[in-house]
């Protein structure tokens, strides 16, 4: 007897093949047959007019904290994920000295936005090494299946003390030798990778500035010699290689690269995105991965599936209007009290009006007045919204400030709008240069940051996006074939960790599933709820069109609602079918 049959749906299988209308049998946590299936079933689930397709294995969370207290993980497991990897740009919490942790803890909330207050409620420690922590982990059980890579900044720290916090102090000879037999320990143990950052946007929750920033050729690469002698494991990073006006810089992010690619000869990924800035740099980054392809490399560039941006409004971090005396001194209020007051024509006008003579710095202009990147959120968002959908457009046709118009958008509907701002992706104010990335065969898809950026980003979404928007509602530019889109966050994203035994709907692999309506499948706007320990608040969006998430033969998520089911497990190491 079958203990799971899916009938009658349409098979999306991974591999980028083309679908095909077939059963899908699994027994003992694996699919055991697919094509027309007979025998008694302990569960059916009747998929006539839906896809069938691998659950999502999401390589680029950051749920290094949560997964202690939280077994749903949301939203990736609203969203088809089945299997994720945490423990990237160089951030987590292992290994970790017991003075340090509310280091770390500082660490994740400047760099990922993820409330201080949650983390030192909610994280159960018990761990000083990274085995240690693997350890914790392996006594617990989620949703979905969870890897984790070594961080090079609590590998840092750990090692070095205050040092390692200092991205102007160099490590020594004997601290380089130490950090690689820790990742080496680390690797043996189960640690999916080691992971690192280069980019300046990483800080403490006080403002300094992360202490991997700057570390040498000879620190990363003498870390990253400890999967060469394990002979396992990946390297995943971010450098501001993408981002930097500064070709000198480039070309030193660059060589170190090219060493990590050629040298160390394992499987690296690191963050390729637009900026505005140096909008054309990011082909000069995949130009570089295809010279280092063809010497042999096993190299791509992680890139997303729409656009870099913040949510803001009166609920979020960012909030335009944050900057008015008036405004803070209403901010304790109750959001209903708050907008009452708001909407009172003397506290508008006082304000606006401080609103106004507010100058901004460069970096937090769009944040504060960049009317044509604030594009209100419908309850499906447009993640491709054209200049007419922005505040400036609206005001335009209504004939108002624009800066009034933002104004009466966050005070309308009970101050719950959110306004989208793209910051990465979208210097052409479309996605066209996106889709050459997604379409490049040097690519991977990533950066969802799940778990992370509570209060600004909403980006655990990508996956259920990857769909809406590729394969189905891009009005103008270049779209996808569903089999091409499904293939890119199941098997390809499954083998670039060495997870072989899943993202592909065949017998022998996982039973990790999605049953979904291609025509409905989507995404709701972020809504803010207070769910996190210490009363934390974060952005999460409902998912639309999943009629169920199974993992290991389990149903997790049925019509968009958690089972309470939780499956998932730590994956040490390679996983092969």
């Amino acid at each position: 007897m079958h203990d799971l049959v899916i009938k009658g749906g349409t098979v999306v299988d991974g591999t980028g093949a083309d679908r095909v209308v077939a059963d899908v049998a699994v027994t003992n946590g694996r699919i055991t047959a697919v094509g027309e299936v007979t025998g008694e079933a302990r569960r059916t689930i009747d998929a006539e007019g839906h896809i069938v397709s691998p659950g999502w294995v999401d390589i680029h969370t950051h749920y290094d904290g949560q997964v202690t207290w939280d077994a749903d993980l949301a939203p990736s497991s609203v969203h088809g994920v089945t299997s994720l990897v945490m423990g990237n740009c160089g951030v987590g919490f292992a290994p970790a000295r017991p003075d340090r942790h509310e280091w770390l803890i500082s660490l994740l909330e400047g760099v990922e936005d993820i409330p201080g207050t949650a983390l030192t409620e909610g994280m159960s420690w018990g761990w000083e090494s990274f085995p240690q922590y693997l350890d914790v982990l392996d006594q617990k059980k989620w949703t979905a299946d969870i890897g984790a890579q070594v961080p090079h900044a609590a590998l840092r720290t750990y090692v070095m003390g205050d040092d390692g916090a200092d991205n102007t102090v160099a490590a020594n000879h004997n601290q380089i030798e130490q950090m690689s037999q820790l990742c080496e320990e680390s690797i043996r143990a189960g640690a999916l990778g080691f992971t690192t950052s280069r980019t300046w946007v990483h800080r403490t929750s006080e403002g300094a500035q992360i202490g991997t920033l700057k570390a040498g050729a000879d620190e990363v690469l003498g870390i990253a010699a400890a999967l060469q002698r394990a002979g396992t494991g990946v390297i995943q990073l971010i450098s501001d290689a993408y981002q930097t006006t500064d070709d000198a810089l480039v070309a030193s992010e660059l060589e170190l690269l090219e060493a990590i690619a050629l040298h160390v000869g394992r499987p690296l990924s690191f963050t390729v995105q637009q900026s505005d800035e140096s909008p054309g740099r990011w082909r000069e980054l995949l130009a570089a991965i295809s010279r280092w392809r063809e010497a042999g490399a096993d190299v791509s560039a992680q890139v997303a599936v729409r656009p870099i941006g913040v949510v803001a409004g009166l609920t979020s971090t960012v909030n335009p209007l944050r900057c008015s005396d008036t405004y803070r001194q209403l901010s304790s209020l109750p959001l209903a009290e708050r907008v009452a007051r708001m909407q009172q024509p003397e506290v508008r006008e006082k304000i606006l009006a401080e609103h106004g003579s507010f100058t901004p710095s460069s970096f937090s202009t769009t944040t504060h007045s960049g009317y044509d990147r604030m594009y209100p959120m419908a309850e499906h968002p447009n993640y491709e919204p054209t200049p007419e959908d922005s505040l400036a457009g609206i005001a335009a046709r209504a004939g108002q400030p624009a800066n009034e118009a933002m104004y009466d958008y966050f005070t309308a509907d009970g101050g719950k709008q959110l306004v989208y701002l793209p910051f990465m992706n979208y210097a052409s104010g479309s996605l066209d240069d996106v889709a050459e990335m997604i379409a490049s065969p040097l690519s991977l898809s990533g950066l969802s940051d799940a778990g992370a950026h509570c209060n600004t980003l909403s980006d655990g979404t990508f996956p259920t996006s990857a769909i809406s928007h590729w394969t189905r509602d891009r009005g103008e530019g270049k779209t996808f074939p569903l089999e091409y889109m499904v293939h890119r966050q199941t098997q390809a994203t499954a083998a670039h960790v060495g997870w072989t035994d899943r993202g592909v709907v065949a017998p022998g692999y996982l039973a990790d599933l999605n049953v979904f309506d291609h025509d409905t499948i989507n995404v709701h706007a972020p809504e803010l709820v207070a769910d996190l320990p210490a009363g934390g608040t974060r952005l999460l969006q409902r998912s639309a069109g999943y009629k169920a998430t199974i993992k290991r033969g389990v149903t997790t998520v049925e019509d968009g609602e958690l089972t309470g089911e939780h499956p998932g497990s730590l994956q040490r190491g390679p996983q092969a079918v």
